[in-house]
């Protein structure tokens, strides 16, 4: 589709929202106007969008504020050569609809929404800021943990076919069937394209070429890699948020609002936890290239590690309590599992079903890691480190324990496993880095 001067497409009613449009927009709608206070022309309108897909407006006027998304018609970070369908607009929309009825107080309070534009206005969150530019900054969090872990527990729990009938489940695929576009993304980006010749793949150049080529003919890696891309590809678990990382996060040291679902859909469980876990990892290894002087993260990087552990203890726990009060979705029937011997065995399986969920966490997360490094898009944990060589040191830690993640997954058999191989790897020194300029 084309689009003139104005942003308008060839097709009618959708049209891009720059700040004249938008302010005249917002007069138009008295509640939120009254929200803002004051008459238009004195809002301040700010395009804040640092993201690769849409534009993002904070609009404040002098009684309140309000953060304004619009979608747009193609990939922002490449442009109009990459288009990409306005209907994700819809899909976050009705997954933030859903995880505010699921998990209350953690994600924005929506304030209205045009499908036709693509368009939705929420609360502004202030002060919060994005986790990973906390993270960077070595910012310890306190309520993230207990936050992050009920979000996760009870928006896939509660989506899921141990609380749902298998006709309610089917149905929630069935709404949010349509996103296959932004899942094509996560296929390619993820699963694919690191792992071969792709013209939007991007590294550390020179440092990390020979690691970019090792990835290309490492067939274990392939095998690993497509198993878990099968795996989400073919396995609706639940409504998973499908872009869980630190930059789809804004916390204070009080609060944790997670935004941005875009990509959701009925896929497995372990990825929305494995690309939590992914992104501490990430802010770990990229701690060291951020010290102005050795050892001055150190309760930083400590803080990391633990929040690593209990992200994934106090998530289980929480799931299995869930689990355990009474689920009434259609698997595992309660009636099944009678008596004593019954609800033992039940308890044993439940316990099975958190290890394959946890293997699976570990995989989704190591793939996380080395999309960010070798793939289109990247993160600012490693990108804000200015020299190249200290940053590619940061990432081939990284990518060192991804690849053993993925490939000797038996050797991670609890999350202490692996923050216990990440603490080996904080001081290991590449290849690379002996003579080479």
């Amino acid at each position: 589709m084309g689009w003139d001067r104005h942003g308008r497409g060839a097709g009618g009613g959708y049209r891009i929202l720059h700040e004249a449009a938008l302010r005249d927009y917002l007069a138009g709608l008295p509640e939120l106007r009254a929200l803002l206070g004051g008459e238009p022309p004195s809002w301040a309108i700010t395009e804040v969008g640092d993201g690769n897909l849409n534009l993002v407006f904070i609009v404040k006027g002098n009684r309140g504020g309000i953060a304004v998304k619009q979608a747009l018609p193609y990939v922002r970070l490449v442009g109009e050569s990459w288009p990409l369908p306005l209907s994700r607009a819809h899909y976050e929309y009705l997954a933030l609809s859903k995880q505010a009825q699921l998990a209350p107080g953690l994600v924005p309070a929506l304030l209205h929404h045009n499908e036709a534009l693509a368009l939705t206005m929420m609360e502004l969150l202030e002060p919060h800021i994005i986790m990973r530019k906390g993270l960077v900054a070595a910012t310890q969090y306190p309520r993230f943990v207990d936050d992050i872990t009920t979000f996760m527990a009870r928006t896939l729990f509660f989506t899921s076919d141990l609380a749902l009938s298998a006709a309610e489940k089917k149905q929630g695929i069935a709404a949010f069937a349509g996103n296959h576009a932004l899942c094509k993304i996560t296929e390619d980006l993820i699963f694919t394209d690191p792992y071969r010749i792709a013209e939007q793949n991007r590294w550390t150049a020179p440092y990390l070429d020979g690691l970019a080529a090792s990835l290309r003919d490492d067939m274990d890696l392939h095998v690993a890699i497509s198993r878990l891309k099968l795996k989400f590809m073919a396995s609706p678990e639940a409504l998973i948020h499908g872009d869980l990382h630190t930059g789809s996060i804004m916390v204070t040291e009080s609060e944790t609002r997670v935004i941005d679902p875009e990509f959701a859909f009925y896929g497995p469980i372990g990825f929305d936890v494995g690309a939590v876990l992914a992104n501490l990892l990430m802010a770990y290894f990229a701690s060291a290239g951020h010290e102005r002087s050795p050892g001055e993260r150190a309760a930083f990087e400590a803080w990391v590690l633990e929040t690593v552990e209990q992200v994934w203890r106090e998530f289980a726990r929480k799931f299995l309590d869930l689990w355990r009060a009474g689920a009434g979705g259609d698997a595992y029937p309660v009636s099944l599992f009678a008596g004593e011997q019954g609800a033992a065995r039940l308890e044993a399986e439940r316990q099975a079903y958190m290890q394959r969920l946890f293997a699976d966490a570990v995989g989704f997360a190591a793939a996380k890691i080395i999309r960010r490094i070798f793939g289109l898009a990247h993160n600012i944990d490693f990108e804000l480190i200015a020299d190249p060589r200290t940053r590619a040191i940061s990432e081939a830690r990284a990518v060192r324990l991804a690849r053993a993640m993925m490939v000797e997954a038996g050797a991670f058999a609890a999350i202490g496993d692996v923050t216990s191989a990440a603490r080996k790897l904080r001081d290991w020194q590449p290849e690379f880095a002996v003579g080479q300029a």
